[in-house]
Formats: structure tokens, sequence, C-alpha cells
């Protein structure tokens, strides 16, 4: 069963990187793109439940926390890169799960560009904020996430990680349109985004530090009470 599930998920990962692949070839069709990545979300989602039903609340609760995720990102929309998306994301994984991560984080980046605006880099945004779910799901019986310093060190890895990935989007786009493609010109294409980057690590700390400790009490609390996702 064991093998299974990592021959699955490898098969799930590769297929994710297939189709950002193809949206950098294709970027006019982003949206069919990004339906194939929600699709292939909701697999991985309801893969770790193949021995179990997936009841109807438990759906509801990851749409409702992919919805919180998603309208957190309006009212500082005026903020470069500060916003508590990625907060709510790494809560959510860390408390429900690695697969649940995924998908809040993924739903969360279509759902919000719907109001901010869609694009080509809505796969890519889908991918990033599904990983720090993901990785936060992977990582919450460590000896790293169960400190609030190791929380910290996370948000602040993720706050560039996730810069980093948007910028691999955003260089490929240059050299697409016939930009420079030499390595010179990514690295300033990196520092450039350096202080967008620190922004996002900055805007998670602060969320950690005054939010962290409530909300994976009231996760825990839910998932405890009502056997979620458990």
């Amino acid at each position: 069963m064991h093998k299974n599930k990592t021959i699955v998920g490898s098969f799930l990962f590769i297929m994710i990187f297939v189709v950002l692949g193809l949206n950098y070839i294709w970027e006019d069709a982003y949206i069919w793109f990004s339906i194939g990545l929600i699709f292939l979300a909701i697999v991985f989602f309801i893969f770790r439940f193949e021995t179990r039903n997936v009841e109807p609340r438990e759906l509801v609760l990851l749409a409702v926390l992919a919805s919180i995720a998603a309208v957190g990102r309006i009212p500082f929309a005026s903020l470069p890169s500060v916003q508590p998306t990625t907060f709510v994301i790494m809560m959510s994984g860390y408390v429900f799960g690695a697969e649940s991560g995924f998908v809040i984080g993924a739903v969360a980046a279509l759902a919000s560009n719907m109001i901010l605006g869609q694009g080509p880099w809505t796969p890519w945004q889908m991918v990033a904020w599904g990983l720090v779910g993901l990785t936060a799901g992977w990582l919450k019986n460590t000896f790293l996430m169960q400190h609030k310093w190791g929380q910290i060190l996370f948000g602040v890895i993720w706050g560039y990680l996730f810069g980093w990935i948007m910028n691999l989007w955003g260089f490929l786009a240059i050299i697409q349109s016939g930009g420079a493609d030499t390595l010179k010109a990514f690295i300033v294409y990196m520092i450039g985004s350096a202080t967008f980057d620190t922004f996002h690590a900055i805007s998670n700390v602060f969320f950690l530090l005054v939010f962290g400790g409530i909300w994976i009490k009231i996760l825990n609390r839910f998932k405890r009470k009502y056997g979620l996702l458990e």
C-alpha cells in the first residue's frame, strides 16, 4: 500500500510540472491548465482517503479555508507581497495534513485571481501556494514545526521560495517574448524581486507571531470535536 501511494504521488507531481511546462508553451490556454491543476489537486486529496469515505463537511471545511485564504489577499492588494494567504495555507496544512494543505493552496490562488486578475501566472501561483500547504503538512510532526521559532523559519523560507517560483515563471515569460536569457539577466531579475520577497517573509512572520497560536488551537478544536480530516 505504501509503495502504491509513493508511485501515485510521484506520478501526480510529475503531471503537475508537466502542466506548468505546457502553460509556458501555450500561455494563452492558462485557464485550462489552471483547471487541470485543480483536478490534479483534487485527485491528490481524494487519493489520501482511498481507504475511507470523504465526508461532505470535510470538503466544506476545505472550501471555507480556501475562501478565507483567497479573500485575505484582497484587502492587502495595494501592498506588494503583503498578505495573510500564505499564513492561512500554512496553518491549514499544519493541522489538517499535506494533501489538504495542497488543495487549499491551489484553490485559494485560483479563487483570489478571479477578483485580482487571471493570467498565465495563475497555475504557478497555484503550485507555489499548494506546496506551502503540502510541506507544512509533511513537516508537522518534525522538531522544526513543533516550535514557534521553527514555524517562523518555515514562514521566512516560504516567503522567499514563493517569490523564486514566481520569478522562474516571470523570467521564462521574458525569454519567450525575446528578452535576454543569460544567467546574469536571471540574477538581476532575482535581485530586483528581493524587496518584495522580504515583505512577504516579514508578513508571514507577523501573522505567525500574532495569530499563529490561536489559529492552531481553533483548527485543532474543529478537527477533534467533529473528527474532521483525521
